[in-house]
């Protein structure tokens, strides 16, 4: 860890899938840090690369057709893309760990939850079954699990969904991990349970002194839990700044048009969402300037002629837009 306190620091990274149709760039020159405690939410629509991005830390990106083209990803001084394939166990799961969108896929169906988790403390830690079975129900009572001692036993298609995302989330922390990435983790739960599982998540990692990479769609939960957001399209990065400024000062006309198209519960004059327009392109033919620009009411000849740097237009506060500066001016008026 440095100086500054930043845990996880990932410069330019590129993951492209080497397709009959083509190659699909997933991931295109992704940036970022993750500080020590903190929660970062990585936020875009569907087919944006945040969980290729989380899946590319992970080591977990199949190759062929994937491959990882560049970049850098250094977690505590060492960079985890020249890790050797079978050292990366040291890392996956113990000191980086992940909650999967469907725990219904993620667990083993022939195993019985408990098997499952003490396989994921045993294959970390030097200690004996008995010592594994104990912490085992540690972590399910941890996570809120009723009947722990029952549910040991069960396998997942005797959970319900909740109960089964409790279980992933043991099986995640069962080795106290410095980065917990949460990809999606209430995708298809119920909204009350979608609540629990969010709060357990953050009260882990206030118990645990961890950090978490929130990804989602929902702005509400990047709203309510993340501290700075990463706002992705296209398998590119097009801002990242702190939480307040994503909401009340976004300088990218992608991160507007999100924001605009969210829902306003607490206002007097009940006005109409503001869709965005159009769809995003597709990964195999994108187009040569801006990804975005085809989208954008505020799109320059030059947006799509080539694409913007990004710049850091206030302080840890970074765009890639061309306007960010009239944004900034307020010359010409936001979404």
């Amino acid at each position: 860890m440095t100086e500054n306190n930043i845990l996880l620091d990932i410069k330019d990274l590129r993951t492209y899938f080497y397709t009959d149709a083509g190659v699909v760039k997933a991931v295109d020159g992704v940036s970022f840090d993750l500080k020590k405690g903190e929660t970062l939410g990585i936020v875009g629509e569907t087919g944006s690369g945040k969980s290729i991005t989380a899946l590319t830390i992970l080591g977990l990106i199949q190759v062929p057709p994937g491959k990882v083209v560049s970049g850098k990803i250094d977690f505590e001084g060492r960079d985890l893309l020249k890790v050797k394939q079978k050292n990366l166990q040291r890392y996956r799961g113990n000191r980086i760990s992940m909650i999967f969108q469907d725990p219904m896929t993620s667990l083993n169906p022939v195993f019985t939850i408990g098997n499952q988790i003490m396989e994921a403390i045993l294959a970390h830690q030097k200690i004996t079954k008995k010592q594994a079975y104990n912490k085992a129900l540690e972590l399910l009572d941890m996570v809120g699990m009723p009947d722990i001692k029952k549910r040991m036993k069960s396998y997942p298609h005797e959970f319900s969904g909740g109960m089964r995302q409790r279980a992933m989330i043991a099986m995640a922390i069962a080795n106290s991990p410095s980065i917990l990435i949460a990809d999606e983790p209430t995708t298809a739960l119920d909204v009350t349970i979608q609540a629990q599982i969010l709060e357990l998540v953050d009260e882990l990692k206030k118990k645990t002194d961890s950090s978490v990479i929130l990804i989602t769609h929902d702005l509400g939960v990047i709203a309510k839990y993340a501290e700075r957001v990463l706002v992705m399209y296209a398998g590119k990065p097009v801002e990242f700044a702190n939480v307040n400024d994503i909401f009340y000062k976004p300088f990218h006309p992608y991160t507007m048009g999100l924001i605009g198209s969210v829902a306003k519960l607490n206002e007097e004059k009940k006005e109409r969402l503001k869709p965005i327009k159009g769809a995003p392109p597709s990964l195999i033919d994108l187009p040569k300037g801006c990804t975005f620009a085809q989208r954008c009411k505020y799109a320059l000849d030059s947006c799509r002629l080539s694409y913007p740097p990004s710049i850091e237009i206030e302080e840890g506060h970074f765009v890639s837009c061309f306007r960010s500066k009239e944004f900034q001016s307020e010359s010409i008026q936001r979404i």
